[in-house]
C-alpha cells in the first residue's frame, strides 16, 4: 500500500511510511493535499493532535 500511495502523491514509500508512524516533525500542505486528493478524505481524518506533555 505505502509504494501505491508513495507513487500517487509523489513521495518515497519510507516518506509515507514516517507519515503514518507519526515520526515526521513536519507535513507540507501540497503533501498532505495530495495524501487527501489521493484518500479521498479531509485533513481532519487523518491528522490528531497530541499533548506533548
Amino acid at each position: 500500500m505505502f509504494g501505491e500511495l508513495a507513487e500517487q502523491i509523489g513521495i518515497t514509500p519510507a516518506n509515507v511510511s514516517i507519515l503514518k508512524n507519526g515520526r515526521a516533525k513536519a507535513v507540507r500542505f501540497t503533501t498532505l493535499d495530495a495524501i487527501c486528493k489521493a484518500l479521498d478524505c479531509q485533513p481532519g481524518d487523518i491528522l490528531e493532535w497530541e499533548d506533548d506533555d
